[in-house]
Parts: structure tokens; C-alpha cells; sequence
């Protein structure tokens, strides 16, 4: 049977390609606002971090109609490091909206995304977004979409994928290139035309797969997935199975039901093939499992998530200023909030190290990591982070690290700086290709040397390079790379930074505190551009006398300090050192925090490598 009036579709893209902004233009056009409310931009992020750093971090569900037919529509996260995202929700959904940029054409998570699409043979529709920008190369981009499509193996349907071209600022689309269009029905029409509507026997057993899982306070654990087969009604006695794990079987019952209305979540009685839907009274239920009718365990197969290639150590704090700021700080605090992330990403591995107040934790990348810590220290969480470093892995007894396709778009000017760097830090090149007065290159480098790249992209180009990665591949290992090209600038003493200490302090490097900011010994205070670290005392005070001279009481001037990132301090980190990361505050430390202790563990160091 095929269910007519349901279509269920994903939209996919590389970052900042428009996905989210689509999605608000089609509920506006959809049905699913009154004529006169208030909707805000970006609707389908609600999570507040997502608003601040204007990217999908999480994916979502809501729905919209057209002509009688519900569409399903996944809003899926554009960066690279929540892939683990994109790749689940694909099973919930028959075909995709790829979104692309009139300008920027594919970029390397469009092609990681639409891998993972194709491999699942969904029906692809092709949305060409911002055509109203003055630079559009539309013709070009729509080459690079065939040609992306052609590279991936596409089957013959899939490269007839039809082309939309609208514009989500402007809610218009077009099914021609050189008209604007006065409305989103040319998207809604091709999305019906060309999306297949699920398919399934009704009369069946019952199978749902759960691609998402969600924790609510007062009902509990949430499944949510599409309806593969059967029914599923309210009070229904279910069997919860697993394909990866055929030990698994939990009896259980269906104790709520809801099917997504708009934004959101209504509660029904009962449900059918094609529809998604979220599940409540299920405990311990995962991403993964499938839930099944009691007399007919028969598990839907999971796709295998991409393994994390980053890991960082996260401790309790034990920092001189530890428990001050924090309302968790313990290691069963912190312990209990890894293991829940890590049932709800799927991306995301923790482990319990020889140590029970530290935790390895793994993910896909720096930012997936540092969304992470941001999350933990809003909901008042305190501990520390050390720095992130590859996984690396033993294949065919060669050790091998993960290299990531880097695709970097810069002004001409700055090719050669960029090669140059780029150079240093073990890249390859694969592609070169101009777009008007820019170059867009493509590399394949070693996940490692990323690290803290971004900012010196940003530097080397005056603020006009772009960058953006996705993995690859793990080869053979590359040698060693200069992590970093600096030194630290550490507090020599435990007190509050005064304007006097910082005076003369400026003077070693650039600091990163503020007269006032209580430090303690250890602490990093700056950077030296040098590459050694040095000790400076912040806290030194003037000593006061009688004698006053002409000039030598003016006020003194400080150079204004660098305002650090979560992110810039996670790049900045070297291997001795610590992020102690609290609700008020970040702080870089040395592991070690006395200074003469730090000098024979350092001493030691060298004379193993026979360096003294």
C-alpha cells in the first residue's frame, strides 16, 4: 500500500547554505502559521546556542501541508562535526532537498551528505538558494552539482534530479533558471511530484525504527522514527528489539503517541505506515532499535555511524579557584551527564580511564566537542579539558591518522601565503579552480594540523578566507607537525591582576586578562610570540615613596587584551596544559602548577629524548 497523503523529506547542505531558512519560508507557506503571528527567523533553531552561532546543530522535525498532503520536513545540521546527525535522520525520510549556494556551489559536507543520501537510493531534488545575490553563477553551479552527482556514482534516476531555484530571503521559487517566481509552490509541486510517498503493508506487523532519541522531564524517554510497517496504536503492547544486538528484547507498551503538526508535537491515538512519530513510555529504548509487535521480533537494520576521530580528557576540576562558580563539580556529576550525551549522540563515545575523576571523551570534531563543553558549563557544570588530539589506528600494522578534504576560497592575492602554510603542515593538493577574483583550492591534510588553523587563515587572508572540512580517509602517518608556534605567558603568583604587573608583562607577549581578573600560579595569563614559556608576575604592585617625578606617574597604558573563545582556547592548548572551564569562566592552566616542579618534569622530558 502506498500512503498518498504523506511525503516524508530531509533537507541537506553544506553550513550556511540556507537549510533552515528554506525550512521557515515553506511553514509560512505551508499552512502551519496564522496570517498575522509574529514568527521569528530561523524558527527550527530554538536551541539558544544554536540561535548565537547561526548554525543547525541539532536535527529536527516539523511538518507542513500542501494540496491535502502532509510533508514531513528534517531539518538536518550543515558542519561536518555533527554528521553523525545527518546520517540517522536519512532513514526517517524518501527523498532529499540538497541545498546549494548560487555562489559558493558544493562544498566538502555537501558531498559527505549527499554520499550518505545516495547511498541510502533516495530521490534527490536539487535547490539552487540565493539566486538573488549579485554574484550567482548559476549555470557553473549547476554543472558542479552534476558533476559532484556523476563523481558519487549516482544512478540514472538520481541524476535526473530536477533543479529548483529560489530565493529563502525573498520566499520565492522558480523552476527556470532567468524567472524569480512569486511564491515556494514550484518547491511544493516538484517535492510532490518527485519524492516517492512511503510505501508499506499496513496489515503487517508492527516496525518503527528509532532515528532520534529525546529526554522530556515529565514523560520521559522519547524514540521518535518513521513507521515502516503495520499500525501503531496507544496501549499497545510493543517488543523492543535490535539488529546489531539480537539479545535485546524489552517488552514494553505504547503509553503516548505524537505526530508532528507544524512545530509541534500532537498527541494521536493511533498511527500507520509513513508516518513519523514520537514514542513516549518506553524506557531505555535507543538510537537504533526497533520497535516491533510483541508476537514478531523481527529488527530493521541500523546504518553503522562513522566512527569519532577526535578525543579529548575530561577531569574534575582541581584548580586553586575549583567549586567556587560551579553547581556540579563532582565526578559523578560529571560522569552522569557524559554517559546521557553519549546515548543521545550517537557520534559522541565516552570511556572511564584508570583515573575515576577523569573521562575520555570522542567525537567527530574540535566544534563537536566544544558545543559539548558549552552546553555542560550553561547548565552549570565546572571541570577541566585537556587538549584535543586525533585517534589514531593500527591498519595492516601501519600506524594511521584521519585526513580530512579541506576546501579553502581566498582572495588571488593570498594563493601563495596559503599554499606555503598549507605546505607546513603536510597538505596535498588536489584541485584548484578560480571563481571570479577568488580561488577555491582543494587539499587533503591531516586532521591534526587544522588545529587552531582557522585563526591563522583569518590573519594570513585579513578576514577573507573561508574554510571548511570533512573526512576522508585514515592513511599512513604523515610525521610529526608544529602544533603550535608559541609560548605562554604564566602567572608567577596567586592574587588579582593589577594595571602596574600587566604594564611591564605586555611587554613578553599579548595578554589575554584585564586589571582585576583574579589569577594563581600557573595560570596562563597571555601568549609569546617567541615560542618559550615565560613567568611574569601580574599581580606586582608599585612600590609607593615620597619622591614623585615629573612624567614617571602618568597613567599607564595597556595594549587591549585578546578576548578568547571557547573555541581559541581549545586551539591554543599544548600538551602540558589544561582548560578549566566553570559557568563564569574559562581559564588556560599549566597542568603542573609550580613553576620549579614544571622545570624538572620538563628537565626529565629532555633527557629522555637525549636532549641534555
Amino acid at each position: 500500500m502506498i500512503n498518498e497523503k504523506i511525503r516524508n523529506v530531509a533537507i541537506i547542505a553544506h553550513v550556511d547554505h540556507g537549510k533552515t531558512s528554506i525550512v521557515n519560508e515553506m511553514l509560512k507557506q505551508g499552512n502551519v502559521f496564522r496570517e498575522n503571528q509574529v514568527v521569528e527567523d530561523r524558527v527550527m533553531d530554538s536551541n539558544a546556542l544554536e540561535r548565537e552561532r547561526g548554525i543547525t546543530i541539532f536535527s529536527k522535525n516539523a511538518s507542513c501541508s500542501f494540496n491535502g498532503v502532509k510533508i514531513n520536513v528534517v531539518d538536518t545540521p550543515g558542519h561536518a562535526d555533527f554528521g553523525g546527525e545527518v546520517e540517522r535522520v536519512l532513514k526517517m525520510v524518501d527523498g532529499v532537498l540538497l541545498v546549494v549556494d548560487a555562489y559558493e556551489g558544493p562544498m566538502p559536507q555537501t558531498r559527505f551528505v549527499l554520499e550518505k543520501a545516495l547511498e541510502l537510493n533516495l530521490k534527490v531534488i536539487v535547490v539552487v538558494n540565493k539566486i538573488d545575490r549579485p554574484d550567482a553563477r548559476i549555470s557553473e553551479v549547476q554543472d558542479e552539482v552534476l558533476e559532484l552527482l556523476m563523481d558519487l556514482d549516482a544512478s540514472d534516476d538520481q541524476l535526473d534530479a530536477p533543479f529548483v531555484y529560489c530565493s529563502a530571503r525573498e520566499g520565492v521559487a522558480s523552476l527556470d533558471a532567468s524567472t524569480k517566481g512569486d511564491s515556494f509552490n514550484p518547491l511544493f509541486e516538484t517535492i510532490l511530484k518527485y519524492i516517492p510517498a512511503p510505501e508499506g503493508d499496513p496489515n503487517a506487523p508492527l516496525q518503527m525504527l528509532v532515528s532520534s532519541a529525546e529526554h522530556n522531564d515529565y514523560v520521559g524517554k522519547l524514540g521518535v522514527g518513521k513507521i515502516e510497517a503495520g499500525e501503531m496504536k496507544v496501549n499497545d503492547q510493543i517488543i523492543v528489539c535490535n539488529y546489531h544486538d539480537q539479545s535485546k528484547l524489552v517488552k514494553s507498551k505504547i503509553v503516548t503517541l505524537f505526530t508532528y503538526e507544524g512545530l509541534k508535537r500532537v498527541p494521536v491515538e493511533k498511527a500507520t505506515i509513513g508516518d513519523i512519530v514520537c514514542v513516549a513510555g518506553v524506557e531505555d529504548i535507543m538510537i537504533g532499535d526497533t520497535i516491533c509487535a510483541v508476537n514478531s521480533p523481527n529488527p530493521l537494520e541500523f546504518v553503522k555511524i562513522a566512527e569519532p576521530s577526535v578525543e579529548m580528557t575530561f577531569l574534575v576540576n582541581n584548580s586553586p579557584f575549583a567549586g567556587k562558580e560551579g553547581k556540579f563539580v563532582t565526578s559523578r556529576h560529571l560522569r552522569d551527564r557524559l554517559y546521557k550525551e553519549a546515548v543521545k549522540d550517537l557520534s559522541l563515545r565516552v570511556s572511564d580511564t584508570s583515573s575515576t575523576e577523569a573521562f575520555t571523551v570522542c567525537g567527530r570534531g574540535e566544534m563537536h566537542l566544544s558545543i559539548l563543553i558549552e552546553n555542560m558549563r550553561r547548565d552549570g557544570y565546572e571541570f577541566q579539558v585537556s587538549q584535543p588530539r586525533v585517534r589514531f589506528k593500527e591498519i595492516d600494522g601501519k600506524k594511521c591518522e584521519p585526513i580530512d578534504r579541506l576546501t579553502i576560497d581566498v582572495p588571488e592575492e593570498f594563493v601563495g601565503t596559503i599554499m606555503n602554510k598549507i605546505g607546513t603542515r603536510k597538505g596535498e593538493l588536489i584541485s584548484m579552480s578560480p571563481k571570479g577574483s577568488r580561488i577555491k583550492m582543494d587539499f587533503y591534510i591531516p586532521e591534526r594540523a587544522l588545529f587552531g588553523f582557522k585563526s591563522q587563515l583569518l590573519t594570513d587572508t585579513k578576514g577573507e578566507g573561508i574554510m571548511s572540512s570533512v573526512f576522508h580517509d585514515y592513511e599512513p602517518y604523515k610525521g610529526e607537525i608544529a602544533r603550535r608556534e608559541y609560548g605562554s605567558l604564566i602567572a608567577h603568583e596567586t592574587g588579582e591582576a593589577v594595571t602596574y604587573g600587566l604594564f611591564y608583562a605586555q611587554e613578553r607577549g599579548d595578554l589575554f586578562i584585564t586589571p582585576g581578573t583574579p589569577v594563581y600560579a600557573g595560570m596562563v595569563v597571555g601568549r609569546n610570540p617567541k615560542g618559550d614559556d615565560i613567568v611574569v608576575n601580574v599581580c606586582k604592585k608599585k612600590h609607593l615613596t615620597n619622591c614623585r617625578a615629573s612624567g614617571s606617574d602618568d597613567a599607564l597604558r595597556l595594549i587591549p587584551p585578546i578576548l578568547m573563545s571557547l573555541e581559541d582556547c581549545l586551539d591554543f592548548l599544548g600538551d602540558d596544559e589544561y582548560l578549566e572551564v566553570t559557568p563564569k569562566s574559562i581559564r588556560i592552566r599549566k597542568i603542573i602548577l609550580d613553576h620549579n616542579m614544571r622545570l624538572r618534569e620538563r628537565g626529565k622530558i629532555l633527557a629522555a629524548q637525549g636532549k641534555l
